[in-house]
């Protein structure tokens, strides 16, 4: 722990608490330094998880006191602002999604970390699901052929659930997911079409459909609306088509955490999928089951840790978020106009 780098995270609300907090505190190269939250019952909930872990008032006590970096865990209306004040310090910052409201105010965060030259990253880790990792594994192993069709889902059964201005509404919280996942495995989108459905920004259904350079069409669904949910996944290709079932085999990294449990309680059992969340590769009337690859959310601290030390690259380059923010802008105006949006 003597090169340790001393993180701060800023909010501690349920995903700070949460997901963040314990991925932080499991890291071997992170100290855990402190929460900055002006909430007293939020401070004391700190205090009561984490002994002796100081709590802060704001971002410039975090850097006056030591703090070496920071992740923002906040509101996502608050993302931009916060963001740019940690960068201003100097502070390496990694902003959980939504990164931003809209691509215009992603600019400006990403372009205050350039002009200061402070390390700057987004949270998305479902690059890390078990289930996406084994979609990736299959892909680059040749075993589908030549990807045609991508399809994706975060869909659930809450219909009284009504969608948090904290998350931005569906779009932005399900589909920074969805769509970060499909410019990764599919590379840049050139045309997007986009239905939504909800009060205003905070829809609770949408679907997208992205056309990529290379000819792939990712077929994306977000919804806390649909009582029958569809595979998680299902990947098309030339030589065969992977499917993963629907909200009974999403990634278990989630429940782990909600449950209690860390990378650092369960060591090498952290991430390992149940056989029955295994998806399956098809080839027509045949089929198989494929073992999952090992979710590896405890991977994304670590990461950033060491380019803080300059010892490799952030774990999600900016740019990144500037092509999934362009894509999330670009919904929003299709869902409006009832047409086809060219990026």
């Amino acid at each position: 722990m003597s090169d340790a780098v001393r993180f701060g995270l800023v909010g501690y609300g349920f995903g700070g608490r949460v997901f963040h907090a314990p991925l932080l505190t499991s890291a071997a190269n992170v100290e855990f330094a402190g929460v900055m939250t002006n909430s007293p019952e939020r401070r004391e909930q700190v205090l009561a998880d984490h002994p002796g872990v100081t709590t802060f008032g704001s971002l410039a006590e975090m850097a006056a006191a030591g703090v070496e970096a920071v992740s923002i865990s906040t509101p996502a209306a608050t993302h931009a602002e916060l963001a740019e004040e940690a960068l201003g310090l100097g502070l390496p910052t990694v902003v959980d999604k939504p990164f931003t409201m809209n691509l215009e105010s992603a600019k400006s965060v990403v372009a205050k970390a350039r002009e200061g030259e402070v390390l700057l990253s987004v949270y998305q880790n479902r690059r890390y699901d078990s289930d996406f990792r084994t979609v990736r594994r299959l892909i680059d192993d040749g075993q589908l052929g030549a990807i045609r069709r991508f399809e994706s889902r975060f869909e659930r059964w809450a219909p009284d659930r009504k969608p948090g201005a904290a998350g931005g509404g569906t779009l932005l919280d399900f589909g920074s997911h969805l769509v970060d996942q499909a410019l990764v495995l599919n590379g840049p989108a050139t045309r997007v079409y986009a239905e939504m459905r909800g009060a205003g920004e905070l829809d609770d259904d949408m679907f997208m459909a992205l056309h990529h350079v290379n000819g792939v069409e990712s077929h994306l669904w977000g919804s806390w609306r649909q009582a029958a949910p569809g595979p998680r996944f299902r990947v098309t290709g030339t030589t065969g088509t992977y499917i993963v079932d629907g909200i009974n085999s999403m990634d278990g990294q989630e429940a782990v955490l909600k449950s209690g449990k860390s990378p650092a309680k369960l060591g090498d059992r952290w991430g390992v999928e149940p056989e029955h969340a295994w998806g399956r590769l098809h080839r027509g009337a045949t089929g198989a089951t494929i073992e999952s690859s090992r979710g590896r959310w405890d991977l994304y601290y670590p990461a950033f840790a060491a380019a803080v030390r300059g010892e490799g690259p952030v774990p999600v380059d900016p740019a990144d978020t500037l092509r999934a923010m362009a894509v999330l802008d670009a919904a929003r105006v299709s869902a409006r106009t009832g047409t086809s949006v060219t990026l």
